[in-house]
């Protein structure tokens, strides 16, 4: 299932990927690679390499008074300062040894940078999403912090983290801004599709306040069953798909089926000829965009800024009237 890659304490982002040439192509493959890594218990864990920028021994830490519970302290990093959390106290895994841990990976989630403690660094590995799912039977402490789970060859289990909800827990929620209604009594239908609980709560509120209609899924392979029925459902009764979906946004990694091969198999789809899709995701780098670029997306919003995703959906809610 996997091609593993060593790692160890020290590397950069040049060093934990090939090349951004080498994993851009990626997109479209239905597959993703994960930073293993353990927080001192019987579990393995895993992020995506996307959102790791270097991994590093712990460093020296300033402890700052009003912290959130988890967050250790500041730490300046090549002239920027930025939290650094403890894994294992922002989970609440109680089973968990005490101390810092021995590692650091230095994070980019949208936008924003973290160092997140661990007990310590393993290997990469490459996965297929199709073996990658969502956690309903998940249980015990820390599973509301696991988006999806994966099985490596040797049979043991991977918990992939879910740093949304991890940062909503930690530094709160984001905070919808401003967003005013869109047009002026018309109809516009929108089908998302997010693996966060946390960013389908906030995407909602976003559409709520646009006034808009909506309808999700939380995964790609739920989601491309859902759009695959209402488009043959449209053609039965001879109306445009169009009608019923204005614009459809997408995760970019999912458990099942990623963003980019639902946007392949969307484009790829004549049924759905004329729907905008856009891609909306916490990795927000360029390489990531380019991503997006390949498999046909129409436009890329970056996680989370409820105005910034309103001004991008507006526009295309508003041709759809049009055409």
């Amino acid at each position: 299932m996997d091609n593993s890659a060593a790692l160890t304490t020290g590397q950069n982002q040049g060093s934990l990927i090939e090349s951004v040439d080498a994993r851009t192509k990626l997109a479209g493959s239905n597959r993703m690679e994960i930073l293993l890594f353990s927080l001192g218990t019987n579990e393995t864990f895993g992020i995506n390499v996307f959102k790791v920028r270097e991994v590093c021994q712990t460093p020296s830490i300033t402890k700052s008074p009003n912290m959130p519970a988890g967050v250790e302290g500041l730490i300046s990093l090549r002239g920027n300062v930025i939290p650094v959390v403890s894994l294992t106290k922002a989970m609440h895994l109680a089973d968990a040894p005490t101390g810092l841990g021995g590692s650091m990976m230095v994070t980019e989630y949208s936008k924003r940078t973290l160092g997140f403690l661990v007990h310590g660094v393993d290997r990469i590995i490459r996965v297929e999403w199709d073996r990658v799912r969502a956690p309903e039977t998940v249980t015990g402490g820390g599973h509301n912090y696991i988006t999806a789970i994966t099985e490596l060859d040797s049979g043991r289990l991977v918990s992939i983290v879910d740093v949304e909800q991890i940062m909503a827990d930690t530094f709160g929620e984001a905070v919808i801004g401003q967003v005013d209604r869109i047009g002026d009594g018309e109809e516009y239908n929108l089908f998302f599709v997010d693996d966060s609980a946390v960013a389908r709560k906030k995407i909602a509120e976003v559409l709520d306040k646009m006034g808009i209609m909506h309808k999700h899924a939380q995964n790609g392979m739920e989601a491309w069953t859902r759009l695959s029925g209402m488009a043959a459902h449209a053609q039965q009764i001879g109306r445009n798909l169009r009608d019923e979906v204005s614009v459809i946004l997408v995760d970019a990694e999912m458990p099942e089926m990623d963003g980019y091969v639902l946007t392949k198999n969307i484009k790829s789809d004549k049924r759905f000829d004329g729907i905008p899709v856009v891609m909306h995701s916490s990795l927000s780098s360029e390489a990531n965009r380019s991503m997006g670029r390949s498999v046909g997306v129409d436009a890329y919003v970056a996680k989370f800024d409820s105005e910034i995703l309103a001004d991008t959906l507006r526009p295309l809610l508003l041709k759809s009237q049009r055409n």
